[in-house]
């Protein structure tokens, strides 16, 4: 059985710049700053999967995991 590739998601947004540290990426999750496919997500550990849509302000990213091992 294949596992599913996952990020987490203050890892996602350090990755893309919306954060520039994991502080800052766990302050903008627990200050209801950041949107997980349209609903305000205050857990920085949550998993994200490929397709999911991550926005913090006006700019929205969409997940794009490489399964290459």
């Amino acid at each position: 059985m294949d596992r599913e590739s996952t990020i987490r998601l203050d890892q996602f947004m350090k990755l893309v710049g919306l954060a520039r540290s994991g502080g800052e990426a766990k302050h903008l999750i627990q200050a209801g700053e950041v949107v997980l496919n349209g609903v305000v997500e205050t857990h920085r550990s949550k998993k994200l999967h490929e397709g999911d849509q991550v926005t913090l302000g006006d700019h929205t990213f969409t997940v794009e995991l490489s399964d290459d091992g």
